[in-house]
């Protein structure tokens, strides 16, 4: 079970550097996070970088969209809605090198270090969630390659995603030809859940497993909309995702 786990979290995280080219971030950029950025001046450097005086405007841009995607991962900037467009050379860069797959690596490492030392005894209902979009799908080779993250621990797979019930069978078909086959659950929003944020959506699924008597030990996702709110499971393991937010 454990081995499944760190093959999930691991295989996902390949997928998601390997399919992260596909993504245009020059198309989702945002006026008012560029102000945020101190927009390019008449000479084309960025502004409001005291103590920088003496790098290029190449080397401030850099460090500027750095400090972004840190306050992003970080959910400092939350709500936002679009990459600032001093920083769409940077993020294509850093999800299409190695900077992604580092960070994806160093976050299945993590988890795969938790998920061997939970201790399995008792009613055995011991859950690890997933969510689909981002975390198992596009990140799918990488998690295969590590393990999945602990399922043949002992842990039970649930994964909660944010597709309508209505790509059920799309979703199960996109699972299966990824080279997932051994889930316990797959939720989906229904008609009901329509108009919740994200959220809420997904703490309202976790409570509902709770309630179930499982005990959430692990939850895996690229938006802090899956692992926050409430039931949360006593680990959570967030992926980067500089492309887009989710409330």
């Amino acid at each position: 079970m454990y081995r499944n786990i760190v093959r999930r979290l691991t295989k996902s995280a390949k997928g998601l550097s390997q399919a992260s080219s596909s993504h245009a971030p020059n198309d989702i950029f945002d006026d008012a996070e560029a102000e945020r950025l101190a927009v390019d001046d008449d000479q084309g450097n960025v502004e409001g970088n005291s103590g920088a005086d003496d790098q290029s405007g190449e080397e401030k841009v850099q460090l500027q969209c750095t400090s972004w995607r840190v306050a992003v991962e970080a959910n400092n900037l939350s709500p936002w809605k679009k990459i600032p467009e001093e920083c769409g050379d940077y993020v294509r860069d850093y999800m299409t090198q190695k900077g992604y797959e580092i960070d994806l690596q160093r976050v299945c490492n993590e988890a795969g270090i938790y998920a061997k030392s939970v201790n399995m005894s008792g009613d055995g209902k011991i859950a690890w969630i997933f969510d689909v979009d981002e975390t198992l799908l596009s990140n799918l080779p990488y998690y295969a390659d590590h393990g999945y993250g602990g399922f043949k621990l002992g842990f039970q797979g649930y994964h909660v995603d944010w597709r309508s019930e209505r790509h059920r069978s799309i979703t199960v078909d996109n699972l299966l030809q990824a080279g997932y086959r051994n889930w316990d659950k797959l939720i989906l929003r229904s008609s009901e859940d329509h108009g919740k944020t994200a959220t809420m959506y997904k703490s309202e699924k976790r409570s509902e497993l709770v309630e179930e008597g499982y005990h959430i030990l692990g939850n895996s996702g690229d938006q802090w909309s899956d692992i926050l709110g409430s039931s949360m499971s006593k680990r959570s393991f967030k992926l980067p995702n500089p492309m887009y937010y989710i409330p």
